[in-house]
């Protein structure tokens, strides 16, 4: 007589090993929560620099600003501004075009982004060249050049992003589906625009 087969147990590949999966929440994606609190973090730093700049104006007494012989091109950085602000436009235009799947749009605003963005960066290279004054010379002097130095880092950086974004744009790589890989660095490019607007006006127009 025939013994009756005795079934076999699942054996370790079907274990779980090690410590359990993350808890993740189906509320706010990791990638983008990364970048929020990243931005947080800048934001404390633009404040420590920000904390110094009022400390001069406010509570350094015959603190002239800008600074003897110190003039600031109000007029050209308003232009510069107004480049700047017109790249979160054209940025909002090519994520517009990934979710709605229009190649076009994502090409020809990911393009106006980064060169609108690289002109920015440009002229205010080009202001410091032509300012006659260096950030040794007076306390105001090493503000100015440590706000709009910092503000101006952070806008290389966002260059970085926006050159990677518009390459992977050309190459057919976002969609209505995925189009995460541009709207997440594209929230740190609004941040700079943003706080550019901050800068220009407690240095150029206060």
């Amino acid at each position: 007589m025939e013994a009756a087969s005795v079934p076999v147990p699942a054996l370790a590949h079907d274990e779980h090993h090690g410590p359990p999966p993350a808890n993740r929440s189906s509320r706010v994606d990791p990638g983008m929560l990364g970048m929020l609190l990243f931005i947080i973090s800048e934001v404390m730093i633009f404040a420590a620099f920000f904390t110094a700049y009022f400390f001069i104006r406010v509570v350094v007494e015959n603190a002239q600003w800008p600074g003897p012989g110190f003039e600031l091109p109000v007029d050209i950085a308003g232009v510069n501004t107004g480049i700047l602000l017109s790249s979160s436009l054209t940025l909002h235009w090519a994520l517009t075009g990934a979710k709605h799947g229009n190649r076009g749009a994502m090409k020809a605003g990911m393009a106006a982004t980064f060169l609108l963005g690289l002109t920015f960066l440009f002229v205010q290279i080009n202001e410091y060249v032509h300012l006659g004054i260096a950030p040794s010379d007076t306390a105001q002097a090493s503000m100015f050049y440590g706000l709009t130095g910092l503000h101006g880092a952070h806008v290389f950086i966002g260059l970085v992003l926006l050159c990677f974004i518009t390459v992977r744009t050309f190459r057919g790589h976002f969609s209505p589906e995925e189009h995460k890989g541009m709207e997440i660095p594209g929230i740190y490019w609004h941040f700079v625009d943003a706080m550019w607007i901050v800068v220009f006006t407690t240095i150029y127009v206060l």
